[in-house]
């Protein structure tokens, strides 16, 4: 109980301090970089770091940093963002509720940083959202895209959703395919419990979209889903961290 309630007052604190660190960096910012590296990545880690949990991370030359690609992963615990932007060593964008986007402190950073709110109940507004982030993706940013949509509440790999396939085939990017396995167990979905452990992130090889269009753009969602399958089902090998 007291690891419980001092771990989340940390994260709470260490939240609002960077948040806060954001505002005046984000006057020399033009396109969210310098807070995603100097101020998301090292929240990150540091959470990470005093959470107790290792993240084993395979694939990583699988990333291309010459040209921005859309980052699709499963979605098992909050602490999958954290591992991303530990480990990930990359310049990207999240998409995300655009619900959270309005949390005191949090959602002003994450603005800052250029992330992008999809207003899931306005269609209108949803593909504006989607358009802005094939812009940012033309302009060099990678983006990260939870295709289940919502955090899997026992690990399980749930239906995805179309709207991260059409910003990929309006983007003309290839899809780098994650697979993140055991996050679950770390904090599960409906609770601030954090536990001490391990998970692993497993990075795929890309995807190209090239020979997808609207017509067949189901065949390309079933093939994004079985390489996050298999990432997910892949057994710790060697190239793991």
């Amino acid at each position: 109980m007291i690891r419980f309630i001092l771990l989340n007052a940390f994260i709470g604190l260490h939240t609002i301090v960077f948040c806060l660190l954001s505002f005046p960096l984000a006057l020399f910012d033009r396109d969210g970089s310098l807070i995603h590296f100097w101020i998301a990545v090292p929240w990150a880690k540091a959470i990470l770091w005093v959470s107790g949990i290792r993240v084993r991370v395979s694939g990583l030359e699988n990333l291309a940093e010459d040209r921005p690609r859309i980052l699709m992963t499963n979605h098992q615990s909050t602490y999958d963002i954290f591992a991303l932007l530990a480990h990930i060593p990359l310049h990207f964008k999240f998409i995300l509720k655009q619900e959270l986007m309005r949390l005191p402190f949090l959602g002003s950073a994450m603005r800052r940083a250029g992330y992008i709110g999809i207003e899931r109940e306005d269609p209108r507004k949803a593909v504006k959202s989607m358009r802005d982030a094939a812009e940012k993706i033309r302009h060099g940013a990678s983006v990260v895209i939870f295709p289940e949509g919502t955090r899997s509440p026992d690990g399980t790999l749930q239906p995805f959703k179309r709207g991260g396939f059409n910003l990929a085939l309006k983007a003309g990017c290839d899809i780098v395919p994650i697979g993140i396995r055991d996050s679950y167990k770390i904090v599960p979905k409906g609770s601030f419990r954090i536990r001490k452990g391990a998970f692993d992130l497993s990075i795929g090889k890309p995807i190209p979209t090239k020979d997808y269009n609207k017509k067949n753009i189901q065949d390309l969602m079933e093939r994004v889903r079985s390489a996050i399958a298999e990432l997910m089902a892949r057994p710790r090998g060697d190239g793991e961290q």
